[in-house]
């Protein structure tokens, strides 16, 4: 650890240009440790870092701390390859979209993920499939370092934590909550940024509500699966969490799958489970995740196809 630390400093001491990017469609966790790694490096190493997304960032992230230095890559002009790009629970390479030329054309590349990944793209990883969130690796790679932080930091990595584990509920391990003492105690306030998330459009909320109100029930109700079609996808904000909680919430329901039309031939799924691992679900779907927490993008198929086939998956489970 302290060797790759090293390099990752020297590279970060001869850098004059930096850039961060995650997964495409960010969440919680991939653009509040994107922005957070941006100012650590700012602070610490006096390089002012590209925050890069692709896709949409959910409104509800809105107010979180430096969310204006977040850049949509479409209407950025990068001509010269970075000197450092910096992967942020990016997942799989083709999760990144269309910053995955900033990466290629890198001088180097360094990864920070906690997802399983067999073909890391990095020259340097600091990785952990066992961690709750790409956050707390970055914490531990923060205090590990020595990097100086300071509010927005630790407001932005307490926002990723609280996103990732479902304000806490897919917690897996003691360390998280500890870390989140820790920023507690450095003047972190929960409730100030659970307030400042909640931040839905109405049109969003009323997406999920209707969604939920129609959700199918399989399984003697252990699954319930529910469905946005294209025409409620376009007023979705983030990945349907308010679906997936609430369906989660009712007795006897043990899985729940979110089905979204993105396009008329591509559907995004969303699984969670109370208990037995759906991550191998999500896989044989072309996708992938957490034990408890997976999904997918299924391309040049129906809503109709894919909601027949995600109902047998779960046959016998």
């Amino acid at each position: 650890m302290k060797n790759k630390i090293k390099i990752f400093d020297d590279k970060l001491r001869n850098a004059s240009s930096v850039a961060i990017m995650a997964h495409k469609n960010p969440d919680g966790d991939a653009l509040c440790s994107v922005l957070a790694l941006g100012r650590l490096i700012e602070k610490n190493y006096g390089v002012k870092c590209t925050c890069i997304y692709d896709g949409n960032a959910p409104d509800y992230l809105d107010n979180i701390p430096l969310r204006k230095f977040a850049h949509c890559w479409s209407k950025l002009d990068l001509m010269e390859p970075v000197d450092v790009a910096v992967l942020v629970d990016y997942g799989a390479e083709h999760q990144i979209g269309g910053p995955l030329k900033i990466v290629q054309d890198a001088k180097f590349v360094v990864e920070i993920d906690h997802h399983i990944n067999e073909n890391p793209i990095a020259d340097l990883c600091f990785d952990d499939e066992n961690a709750d969130a790409a956050a707390v690796v970055l914490y531990r790679l923060m205090r590990d370092a020595k990097w100086d932080d300071d509010a927005d930091v630790r407001d932005l990595l307490s926002c990723a934590i609280l996103t990732d584990t479902g304000r806490f509920k897919f917690v897996k391990n003691a360390e998280t909550l500890s870390i989140m003492a820790n920023l507690v105690n450095d003047g972190v306030s929960v409730r100030h940024l659970v307030e400042i998330m909640n931040n839905k459009p109405r049109k969003a909320v009323l997406v999920e509500a209707k969604a939920t109100g129609n959700a199918e029930f399989f399984y003697h109700n252990r699954l319930a699966v529910a469905t946005i079609d294209r025409h409620d996808y376009r007023d979705m904000d983030g990945r349907g969490e308010l679906v997936l909680n609430l369906l989660g919430q009712i007795k006897g329901v043990e899985y729940v799958v979110l089905l979204k039309q993105q396009k008329e031939d591509q559907i995004g799924i969303s699984i969670r489970s109370r208990g037995a691992a759906i991550d191998a679900i999500a896989a044989s779907f072309g996708g992938g995740g957490h034990t408890q927490a997976a999904g997918a993008v299924v391309r040049g198929d129906t809503l109709e196809n894919v909601h027949d086939k995600i109902v047998k998956a779960f046959k016998g489970m």
